[in-house]
């Protein structure tokens, strides 16, 4: 039998350990903020403009040569640091690439690969249908910066099959414990994973991730189409601490089921047996377009080197969400993005984006660069 990456000494890494680089996709799918398409490529800029000060920044561009110069124009119009901004010709359904991306994983005893890859099968949250583009993003990845990849497979009734799992179905502190929900991962709707319990679940992370420890949570939050993505419930902000959104309006359809999530983190344990220390963060008011519920969170925020990008919504809720963040990362720049266009395409900066960890080979590349 072939040894798991976790026998081999490979874990998932927090977020906010250091980075070689994000990787993000370039909008282009105007189906995804019908009518509101314009100003969504310019929240990027920002987002490229933040992020390039701190690490390097992978981007994939969906099209030529001419559509990559395009989007190195309006970068560097908006001040980004171009000497560190790659841009990677590749075809993508969407920029969710939390999601389709792969996740990273690194090995610091190991002498040679110490980055590797675990290449989840995506299957556009059990939801959509074009998302064949997508699906190859990890195995373009791994050949980029030239990492050990793994495609994870489990049987279930007899028949062997690829596991299902989005980057914003979990979350780790990265010594062995993992954040996830039950919503996402054991519901019959949308199910990622058919026929995969509990048990089966925890022994994948456990093998793939590292992560022999999970904290499951309840339901995610209204407007989510990803049924239940825990990235916008609760994130690791330490080794034992926990920010979680609460909502404070008893009217509100989330108030109920975040009250049952902070019980469950309240009675929650680490990997060692420790409580956990929990800080709230608040939920904006709802955003609605055309009578949708949008899944508006500042849990969904993305945590770079030396900097923290948090999603903002002209709420009154922003500068108390800020304050906390800077508050638990007092050694970072913490950094409001307007997100009230973005949310629109169903997620914002931690959707988006996908962290590399650093590691001592450096990721080759020019400015500007061809895909064969």
């Amino acid at each position: 039998m072939n040894e798991t990456p976790a026998q081999l000494g490979y874990r998932m890494p927090a977020e906010w350990e250091p980075h070689e680089a994000t990787w993000i996709a370039w909008p282009h799918n105007r189906e995804d903020w019908p009518g509101k398409f314009a100003p969504i490529p310019w929240v990027y800029t920002e987002i490229v403009r933040h992020l390039s000060r701190v690490e390097s920044v992978n981007v994939l561009v969906n099209g030529g040569r001419k559509r990559q110069e395009r989007v190195a124009a309006m970068l560097d119009q908006a001040g980004a640091d171009m000497a560190r901004v790659t841009l990677i010709r590749a075809a993508t359904d969407r920029v969710w690439l939390r999601d389709s991306g792969p996740t990273f994983l690194v090995n610091e005893a190991a002498e040679t690969d110490p980055l590797a890859l675990v290449h989840w099968r995506f299957n556009a949250w059990a939801k959509y249908d074009n998302y064949h583009s997508d699906k190859r993003v990890p195995k373009l990845v791994a050949q980029r910066v030239e990492g050990k990849r793994w495609v994870p497979r489990v049987t279930v009734e007899g028949k062997e099959r690829r596991v299902v799992l989005e980057g914003g179905a979990i979350d780790v502190n990265g010594l062995g414990s993992l954040l996830t929900t039950e919503e996402c991962l054991l519901s019959e709707i949308q199910a990622r994973n058919p026929g995969l319990d509990r048990e089966g679940v925890e022994r994948v992370v456990a093998d793939y991730l590292g992560a022999h420890h999970v904290i499951w949570l309840g339901p995610g939050i209204a407007g989510d189409d990803t049924h239940g993505h825990v990235d916008d419930l609760a994130r690791f902000v330490g080794p034992r601490t926990v920010v979680a959104v609460v909502e404070k309006r008893h009217s509100d359809p989330n108030c109920e089921p975040l009250q049952e999530n902070w019980r469950r983190l309240e009675t929650a344990r680490d990997q060692d047996g420790q409580p956990l220390e929990l800080v709230p963060l608040p939920m904006p008011e709802p955003v609605l377009f055309e009578g949708e519920r949008l899944p508006a969170s500042y849990a969904n925020f993305y945590i770079a080197n030396e900097t923290v990008l948090v999603p903002t919504f002209n709420d009154p809720a922003d500068r108390e969400a800020l304050n906390t963040l800077a508050s638990v990362f007092p050694d970072r720049r913490v950094v409001g993005i307007h997100c009230l266009d973005l949310v629109l395409g169903l997620g914002t900066l931690h959707c988006l984006t996908q962290q590399q960890p650093r590691v001592t080979a450096k990721m080759p590349g020019t400015p500007i660069e061809e895909e064969n």
